[in-house]
This record gives structure tokens, sequence and C-alpha cells, in this order.
């Protein structure tokens, strides 16, 4: 079987375009005839056919494709049609990775690879100077980050691809929103709650698609809520904490089943309310486990989903009562536990990333934080964090 390479040295086409523009398939029958498709200078490695140096190049790590879309204008166009991903999931190459993603200051984003130890840069959300200075959330699902705010007349939600490396408008929520929960799973992403542009609290859900970019209705929550939290568990997405008015928290959560399109309401979820002044609940999700951080206490617990009861852990590396809970976050990356936050020192500020297995276990009473990353001259209060992260072909159908 051949394969005919097409290539469009444009790189101002729009996304679309570039998608559909590298690599078309040419499926007759037939062997390797020998002949090269392309001249020698235009080779992807030389001395191999195309077909050859593609499915080489599909085995590169993930986190080095920026390095090689900077090669020349043939291999900017192939990273950003996304080729590389599909040929991937074809030859079923099974790979675990996370990218923390995270912005301490309206200068930008920046991206930590835990595998490498590597810290990089994104370019600016080509945004107003509103969304910039504005209030925001963050969301990862599949290969996009999202980030939510308010434009000068409206929210807005701009996405950063992985595959093509910028920035784009995504398209707006059906029921536009902020303070709402969140979580991911592979490819789909759910939001819930919140608020609207008249501080209309929500009880509205909605399903994003990665692959196709777009926002479907779900059935209502029993309860509206919102400076809450969302995460998936066991194939199941869940709410929890919030508040249904200025005055009013909330300690129930709801769970919503993908398969029954069904919501079920769960009393006393979570125990911790949270007040109008206070940050959502801070909750992560490792082996199917959920973990929480009771700000007051700076502790960290874990949740029994038989008995709907939690259990004291430890102590988190840091403070978190100090702000209410504002300015660090609390991940799941992988099988670990991530800890966000800042620090000043005799040497400048920096942000530190501590990490802890729970399959480690806990010794004493102590959770043995080690420290992951760091990041110097960033700014200590982390305003987003979201961590992006797929295990082989749940990139993601």
């Amino acid at each position: 079987m051949t394969k005919k390479i097409r290539l469009d040295c444009s790189l101002q086409e729009d996304e679309e375009k570039v998608n559909n523009s590298f690599v078309e398939l040419d499926t007759r029958e037939g062997v390797n005839d020998g002949f090269p498709r392309v001249g020698p200078n235009d080779s992807l490695l030389p001395g191999l056919f195309d077909d050859v140096a593609l499915n080489c190049l599909a085995w590169v790590n993930r986190s080095d494709y920026a390095s090689l879309a900077c090669i020349n204008k043939r291999y900017n166009l192939l990273i950003r049609s996304g080729y590389l991903f599909e040929l991937r999931k074809k030859l079923g190459i099974v790979e675990l990775e996370h990218l923390v993603y995270l912005v301490c200051d309206p200068r930008g984003w920046e991206v930590f690879d835990p595998k490498r130890n590597r810290w990089i840069t994104l370019p600016k959300i080509p945004c107003d100077e509103c969304f910039n200075h504005a209030d925001k959330e963050s969301l990862a699902v599949g290969s996009e980050l999202l980030v939510f705010g308010r434009e000068m007349m409206d929210f807005a939600i701009w996405k950063y691809s992985l595959i093509s490396r910028g920035w784009v408008k995504c398209k707006e929520m059906n029921h536009p929103r902020c303070l709402f929960g969140s979580g991911s799973l592979g490819s789909i992403a759910i939001v819930a709650g919140g608020s609207d542009k008249y501080g209309n609290v929500l009880e509205s859900a909605e399903l994003y698609d990665s692959n196709s970019g777009t926002w479907k209705l779900l059935p209502n929550m029993h309860t509206p809520r919102r400076l809450c939290s969302g995460f998936f568990m066991d194939g199941k997405f869940y709410v929890i904490g919030g508040m249904s008015s200025p005055t009013v928290s909330l300690t129930c959560g709801e769970e919503y089943d993908l398969k029954t399109r069904n919501w079920r309401k769960i009393e006393r979820m979570y125990p911790y309310v949270n007040g109008a002044a206070q940050a959502p609940p801070l909750v992560a999700v490792v082996d199917n486990q959920l973990y929480a951080v009771e700000h007051l206490t700076n502790m960290v617990r874990k949740y029994d989903k038989e008995r709907n009861t939690w259990s004291e852990l430890g102590r988190l590396p840091v403070r978190a009562d100090s702000s209410n809970g504002w300015g660090l976050a609390f991940k799941a990356c992988g099988e670990k536990l991530l800890v966000v936050s800042g620090q000043r020192s005799p040497e400048g500020e920096a942000v530190v990333l501590n990490s802890w297995c729970p399959r480690t276990g806990v010794r004493n009473g102590t959770i043995d934080w080690q420290v992951l990353g760091v990041k110097e001259h960033v700014g200590v209060f982390v305003y987003n964090c979201a961590v992006m992260g797929w295990f082989g072909e749940v990139l993601l159908d």
C-alpha cells in the first residue's frame, strides 16, 4: 500500500484547512514501488520514504511536537494537521502523559511537563483587556485547554490546542456562565451550575465534546448552585459544594450518569460548607478515589463512597486557611495528588508543585509530600490551574 503526501506550505490557512491539507491517503493496493513521491530535499527524514518516516515520527513524544514544528514549514504543517496523533492511534502507541497548566499573573500561562521537568511559556491569549484582567476559570479536556472569562460585552471562552499550538475562540455555551463546577473525562467535559451574567444561580449543565468543539445541554440538576466543584469518578460526573443563594451553603452532592442521563442527589456528600468569601471545594480524584482539602484546617481528607463519610489523612505542605482556599490548586496528576502554591523566600518568589502518591500511604498521620517542580519569578498567587492528561487512546474517543 502506498501513501501520497500532499504539501501545502501556506501557513495562513485556518485550522480546518490545515487539518485536511497535509495528508491524503491513496489506498490503491500494491507494494512500495521504490520511487520517492517528493524530491530528496523535501523528505521528512532524508533517505526514507515518507510513509516510513511518518511511522518513525509517530514514536516521538508528544511534548516534543513544538520543537519538531520549528524545523521547517513542512514539519510545522505536519504537527498542525494532527496527522501524527491519528497515526499514533492506528499504531497502538500507548503512553501516559500529563501537562500542568497554570497562570499566576496576566503575562500568560506556563506549562510544566513532569516527565521531563521542563517549563514552557504559552503564547498570550489574543483577547481584549477586559478578559485579560477578569476572573477566569479553566478546564483541560482532550488536547485542549479551555479558559473561561468575561469580555467587554459578555462571557467568552478561549481554547489552546496542543495540536495547533495556538489560541482560538471557542463556541459559547448554550447558557453562558461563570463560577461553575466542571470536570473532564477523555475528550468530553461537563460544566454544571454557576451564575449567568445577571447573577442568577443556575441548575443547568452542559457537555462539551472536544472532538467537535460543540456544547450540548444536559438535564438540569436537582438544585441550582454556584461556587461549586465538579469531577469524574467511576465514569460518572459529580458536583459538590457551592451555594444556592448568597446565604445558603450546600452540603449535598449530585451524581450524573451518562448512560441513563439522570441526576441523583446525595445528601451530606460534602459537609464542609463554603461561604461566599471562600473558594469552591478543593477536590481531586486519583484511582477513582476522591480527596479534598478542608482549607480551614489545612487537612487532606478521603471520601468513603460506601459510607458517604470522610476520613482525615494529613496536612497540606502549605497553608490554605490564610486565603480561604484561594490562590492555590489541588489537582490529580496521574496517580499523584498535586498541590500548586506560591512561596516567598529571600531569593524571591516562586511557584512550587508538591506531589504525593496515595498508594504510598500515610505514616503516623503525615503525608510525604515531594517537590515535583519549581517555577521562579511568576508570582505567588495561582489564579488558575488545569492538568491535561491521557492514557493511551483516551485521547479520546
